[in-house]
């Protein structure tokens, strides 16, 4: 097949103008009209740079007739060229004997639910250790905390099935370089568990959270289906390390579960994990990461901002934005996982603390938009070693659960009072949607100064781009902290810990991706890893 790319059409076309301009592109190429045997869409997005004249443009598979000639008459032309192979092809099976210790899994967010899919596509029958519930039990406890003040430490937006990506809007894309299209795998697969076929084409994909439910269900009995394991309410307290080399795992019910191939694929909110790898000399390091508040508008603000005229057309759905502004005192500013007709969440995982995230539907169509508005930090703002980032992180989580009244409520204040230096008092016409409730505040004392002094020139600057965005009842909600893991476990090209063999470092809380995409794709190839290591161990 041939791939044509740059197609660019009107919001309102209709099926005979893609077809046009189709055979009209192949038309450059000598493709007479009867040389289009078929086309799909490959992908499609908006350009939404003129506000008066949002385009829809297209990447199209093609084929056609004498494609040999075709290809070669496309040789050095831009937009044009062949359809690269996308099929995934599995790098090992399982020996016919089965290995001595089967693979562990220690985590079912999106990188560890890849992980033991693949593993267990290539027959290699893994054990995944989740150490919150399945996901059905763990959304009811999640409500607990957000209708009830109940907080379950073990079973919530941070732990359990689908890891923290099943309380967020679910995006699928991401800026990461894939060579070998394990994005499309990934894409695939949630197809196959019930995610819409739309995921395969659009420009920016999303599920949205209620649909993420049952993909992972149907995800997890592929893998009981091809001889996996999953453990639910099973937490890894201790690690075996003998002569440099896992040997076991202890987990919380007092078994000790020989192995010798662990993924380690804990979220960036394991904590007490981290602790432990730390306390028993596995190479961590502390990284940088974000923190800020969550700042809400209604969603009409945006979608007229973005698309003009445009606003509300069923061909766009609820606009999104992407920002960032280099403040005076060197930071940067930026927002994170935006939302688009979405809710502010709580996140926390620990108890006498507040965290903020964001989470969305599949249709978007909450009325309010909301993203988190972040500034970066690095070790060098929380010295002390490894964990330092993590006691950091607590600091203002424990601040955010005293401005809010100490009964989970969040600190937030408008978005005018924030930026004039005055505490909120009262809400105005802009409905926060975090759950259990706001308490209006002074957040000027919830973060960092340099964050809060580099927020606050930020939001009239980012106005000028996006009308709206400075609007005094707009609401900032406090904290949000999780952006990323920080901490590092060091991995070696061959994807095992620097210094502890058959430890293998994935995903997000190891510091080797961001999001649910980049997350499941880190999964892929650390299952990848562990397949080869250990069919060679088997052939020796």
């Amino acid at each position: 097949m041939l791939r044509l790319s740059e197609l660019k059409l009107p919001l309102d076309h209709d099926e005979a103008a893609l077809e046009a301009a189709i055979r009209a592109r192949l038309a450059e190429f000598g493709v007479p009209p009867a040389g289009l045997l078929r086309y799909t869409v490959f992908r499609r997005a908006h350009d939404a740079r003129k506000r008066s004249d949002i385009k829809l443009t297209y990447v199209i598979d093609v084929e056609v007739a004498d494609e040999a000639a075709v290809l070669q008459r496309m040789t050095g032309t831009p937009h044009a060229g062949p359809t690269p192979d996308m099929g995934y092809r599995f790098v090992a099976q399982a020996p016919a004997h089965g290995a001595a210790l089967r693979p562990v899994v220690i985590g079912m967010g999106p990188c560890g639910l890849f992980a033991g899919l693949i593993l267990a596509q290539m027959g290699f029958r893994p054990i995944i250790l989740e150490r919150g519930k399945a996901v059905r039990e763990r959304t009811k406890d999640t409500w607990g905390l957000w209708r009830t003040r109940v907080l379950n430490p073990e079973s919530n937006v941070q732990f359990g099935e689908g890891g923290a990506g099943t309380f967020s809007d679910g995006k699928l894309y991401s800026q990461i370089k894939d060579p070998r299209h394990l994005g499309r795998k990934v894409l695939e697969e949630f197809v196959k568990a019930g995610a819409p076929d739309d995921i395969l084409w659009r420009a920016r994909p999303h599920i949205g959270t209620f649909r993420l439910v049952s993909m992972v269900e149907k995800m997890r009995a592929t893998i009981h289906a091809l001889g996996g394991e999953v453990r639910f309410q099973t937490r890894v307290d201790d690690i075996e390390i003998e002569d440099g080399r896992v040997r076991g795992l202890v987990l919380s019910n007092g078994e000790t579960l020989r192995c010798d191939h662990v993924v380690l694929a804990v979220g960036h909110s394991a904590r007490d994990t981290f602790e432990m790898l730390h306390a028993r000399g596995v190479y961590l390091e502390a990284k940088p990461f974000s923190m800020g508040f969550r700042i809400e508008h209604p969603q009409g603000v945006i979608d007229r901002s973005r698309f003009g005229k445009f606003a509300g057309h069923k061909e766009l759905g609820a606009a999104d934005y992407k920002v960032v502004h280099h403040a005076s005192n060197g930071r940067s500013v930026y927002s994170f996982c935006m939302c688009p007709g979405g809710t502010v969440v709580a996140a926390t995982s620990e108890p006498g603390r507040v965290v903020t995230n964001g989470m969305s539907q599949y249709s978007r169509n909450e009325r309010n938009a909301n993203a988190g508005i972040v500034v970066g930090v690095t070790p060098e703002d929380f010295p002390g070693g490894p964990l330092a980032g993590i006691a950091f992180q607590r600091q203002w989580e424990t601040r955010a659960f005293e401005l809010g009244g100490g009964d989970y409520s969040a600190p937030g204040q408008l978005v005018g009072d924030f930026i004039a230096g005055r505490p909120s008092t009262t809400l105005g016409a802009v409905q926060p949607s975090y759950t259990p409730a706001v308490h209006p505040t002074d957040l000027s004392t919830a973060l960092p100064d340099y964050i809060i002094a580099a927020i606050r020139e930020a939001l009239p600057q980012i106005d000028r781009k996006i009308s709206g965005f400075a609007m005094h009842d707009a609401v900032l909600t406090g904290v949000e902290t999780r952006t990323s893991s920080p901490v590092r476990v060091r991995r070696g090209d061959d994807y095992q810990s620097v210094n502890v063999r058959g430890l293998y470092p994935a995903g997000e809380g190891a510091g080797y991706a961001g999001g649910i995409y980049s997350a499941a794709i880190d999964g892929i190839e650390v299952a990848e890893a562990v397949a080869l290591s250990v069919t060679r161990g088997a052939a020796q």
